[in-house]
C-alpha cells in the first residue's frame, strides 16, 4: 500500500533509510531489450550521498544489484529486481529523537497513521527511498530513448532567492553537471553554491525550484479525465520527499494571461507530433502530449532536519526542544535532480507502453 506506482510500467520501492538496504521491483518492462546497466550505476551516482560539500556527508557508494529479469544485459520481460544495501547506517546519530517529533518532518504523522514509527532517518519518509526510483527511472529512459530517442534533463532553477535564467532548448547534460549544484547557468550556481553554505554554517537549511524538459516525446501520450499527462506527473513528482509545488507550462505565471496571449498557434506539421508558435502548454493539451518540448517545475521545500534549536512535543506531547544531529543535507535540490528525471521517466515510460497497447491494433 502507497510503495508501488504505474499500470503497464510499475516500479514498487521497498526498504528503509537505516536499514539493511533499500530496492526496487520493476514489472512491465519489455523483453529482449539490451540493457546499459552503466547507466543504472550512472544515476545513481547522480543521487548518492557523500558527493560534495554542499550534500550530506554520509558515505554511501550506493552499488547496484541486479538480482532477476536480466540475462547478459538482456532483459527477461520477467520483473526486474534491483538492491543497493545500505553500508553507512548510524542509528544512534538518532537516539535522542526516538520520542521527538522534527517539526515538518513525517515523524509524528507516522505515528498518528500506523502507531509506531521508525526511529533512525525517517524509514520509509527518508530521501534514501528514492534510490529505487532512481534505478527503475535509469531503465524507463533507456526504453524511451529506443522508442523515440527521447531526451529528459532537469536542473536546478532556483536555490532560495536566487534564480537562474535559462534557455530550456539548449541546456546539455555537461552543462547540469559542470558544477556541483546542478545549475545550467555557471554564474548563478556559484551564487547557488555559497548561499547553501552561508545557510548550512547557520545550522539552517534552504529550499528551491527544480525544472525539467522532455525533448523528442512523440504525441497522443496521456489518457483523457483522470489519467491526464500532467495529472501523472504532478502525482509522480510531488510523492518525492519534500516537494510543495508543481506546474507545467506557463504554470502559475499563466494566469496572468489573455486567452489570446497564452493560446499555442498551431504551424504545419505531419507525424506523430504537432507543431506550435509557443509553448505555454508545456507540451501537453487536454491530458495528452501534443509532441513539442515538455516543460515543468517542481518545488522543494528547505530539508526539514537542520542543527538550529526548535521547539517540538515528545510522542505523549509534552513540549521538548530539540536540536538535531546526524546527517542530513542542507539542501536537497542537488541530489534530487536524477530524482525528478526518474519519476518523469517512470510515467513517460508507463503512458508509451499503454499507448501501445491502445493504438497498434488498428
Amino acid at each position: 500500500m502507497g510503495s508501488s506506482f504505474g499500470k503497464l510500467f510499475k516500479v514498487t520501492t521497498f526498504g528503509e533509510s537505516h536499514g539493511g538496504g533499500v530496492g526496487v521491483i520493476l514489472e512491465g518492462c519489455p523483453p529482449r531489450m539490451e540493457l546499459d546497466l552503466q547507466k543504472i550505476q550512472e544515476e545513481l551516482d547522480r543521487r548518492r550521498p557523500g558527493q560534495s560539500k554542499i550534500t550530506t556527508p554520509r558515505n554511501e557508494l550506493d552499488k547496484v544489484e541486479i538480482l532477476s529479469g536480466v540475462v547478459n544485459n538482456k532483459t527477461l520481460g520477467s520483473p526486474i529486481a534491483m538492491l543497493v544495501r545500505n553500508k553507512d547506517q548510524r542509528p544512534k546519530d538518532y537516539g535522542e529523537m526516538k520520542e521527538i517529533f522534527r517539526p515538518s518532518h513525517a515523524d509524528g504523522t507516522y505515528q498518528l497513521k500506523y502507531g509506531i514509527n521508525t526511529d533512525s532517518g525517517g524509514g520509509r519518509a527518508s530521501a534514501r527511498e528514492t534510490i529505487g526510483r532512481v534505478a527503475a527511472g535509469a531503465i524507463a529512459k533507456q526504453v524511451l530513448y529506443k522508442v523515440s530517442n527521447v531526451e529528459i534533463l532537469a536542473w536546478v532553477k532556483r536555490i532560495h532567492n536566487i534564480e537562474a535564467d535559462i534557455n530550456h532548448e539548449r541546456v546539455t547534460m555537461k552543462d547540469i553537471e559542470s558544477n556541483l549544484v546542478r545549475c545550467p547557468n555557471q554564474s548563478t550556481a556559484q551564487l547557488m553554491i555559497d548561499r547553501i553554505e552561508e545557510i548550512s554554517r547557520e545550522g539552517d537549511s534552504c529550499g528551491g525550484v527544480i525544472e525539467c524538459v522532455v525533448r523528442n516525446i512523440p504525441g497522443g501520450l496521456g489518457m483523457p479525465v483522470f489519467d491526464k499527462l500532467e495529472a501523472d506527473l504532478a502525482k509522480a513528482l510531488m510523492s518525492l520527499p519534500a516537494t510543495k509545488g508543481f506546474e507545467v507550462g506557463s504554470g502559475f505565471s499563466g494566469t496572468f494571461l489573455k486567452g489570446s496571449e497564452h493560446n499555442d498557434p498551431f504551424l504545419p506539421s505531419q507525424g506523430n507530433r504537432l507543431k506550435t508558435v509557443t509553448n505555454n502548454s508545456g507540451g501537453i493539451q487536454g491530458g495528452i502530449s501534443n509532441g513539442e518540448p515538455i516543460v515543468l517545475r517542481v518545488g522543494f521545500k528547505p530539508t526539514a532536519t537542520i542543527r538550529k534549536s526548535q521547539q517540538t512535543i515528545d510522542s505523549d506531547g509534552n513540549p521538548r526542544q530539540l536540536e538535531a544531529k546526524g546527517r542530513h543535507d542542507p539542501c536537497v535540490l542537488p541530489r534530487a535532480v536524477p530524482m525528478v528525471e526518474a519519476m518523469v521517466a517512470i510515467v513517460l515510460a508507463d503512458h508509451l507502453l499503454r499507448q501501445q497497447g491502445q493504438c497498434t491494433l488498428w
